[in-house]
């Protein structure tokens, strides 16, 4: 290992989630200081003149930590394991896989393809399904760290693809590796973010909130290491039964923007 090349990649990784920190710490004391006047009343208040009903989780764990990982290269000692695939190591850190075993769709989405993936994805069982596009033929899956999905990642997303008689064609992978918990913070509640959400006026009318669930979102990006953020999930399903999701920093309340690309690019964008 190049000790020097890794404490300088530190150094920077740090440097710059020092100036982020102290940028969250500002944002956050301003977002507690109006949900504070607000109240949980008036949070409640606002919910309820809204029509918007809502089923939250109990409010455990007050505290979460930010998270580091390494991009895993993969390489052939690792996936010789795989069978009834051919794999092929792309350059930007992403593995290949062509199925040479029959798997058909409707045998892999029985149990959310959670056999398919134990049986045929290098450490298959730290993904999760996030969406099946019937239009694009393909299933998106997030990596989790703790039993939490890391949101939109490309560097720890896996994208499973079929054809049109829905038998399974192929994969592509990127993950991530040697994960460490550090500089734990207090976290909003589910309701001070739901009661956000409203207040801002992003949640319809007439709505419910189903869900609101931890994870992560990328706060750092370098080449070979990566700074990831405890993230709200809010999840909502609208009066005529469609569903969305709303994204927000779980320390200080902002607004994250996702956009789920087929090619796995990432597209965030923070908003007050």
């Amino acid at each position: 290992m190049d000790w020097s090349k890794t404490k300088t990649i530190f150094i920077i990784v740090f440097s710059i989630l020092n100036v982020l920190l102290y940028s969250m710490y500002l944002n956050r004391n301003a977002t507690i200081e109006n949900l504070e006047v607000a109240g949980k009343t008036s949070m409640e208040d606002v919910l309820k003149s809204e029509n918007i009903t809502y089923k939250l989780p109990p409010f455990v764990d007050k505290k979460a930590s930010f998270v580091s990982a390494d991009i895993v290269d993969f390489n052939k000692e690792s996936l010789k394991d795989l069978k009834g695939q051919k794999t092929s190591i792309m350059s930007d850190n992403s593995l290949k896989s062509v199925l040479t075993d029959k798997v058909t769709l409707e045998e892999a989405e029985k149990d959310d393809f959670k056999s398919f993936l134990s049986q045929y994805v290098l450490n298959g069982t730290e993904y999760v399904l996030w969406e099946v596009s019937e239009e694009k033929n393909k299933a998106f899956f997030f990596q989790q760290f703790e039993g939490r999905p890391i949101y939109y990642s490309p560097s720890a997303m896996l994208v499973v693809s079929w054809d049109i008689d829905e038998n399974i064609q192929s994969y592509e992978q990127r993950m991530l590796k040697d994960f460490a918990n550090f500089n734990e913070k207090d976290l909003l509640s589910p309701l001070e973010i739901i009661g956000s959400l409203a207040s801002r006026g992003l949640l319809k009318q007439k709505s419910e909130v189903t869900n609101v669930k931890m994870g992560y979102s990328t706060l750092v990006r370098l080449t070979e290491t990566q700074v990831f953020a405890p993230t709200w999930d809010v999840q909502v399903k609208l009066e005529n039964g469609d569903k969305e999701h709303h994204f927000l920093s779980a320390n200080e309340g902002k607004v994250i923007e996702f956009q789920l690309d087929e090619n796995q690019q990432e597209d965030e964008e923070q908003s007050e």
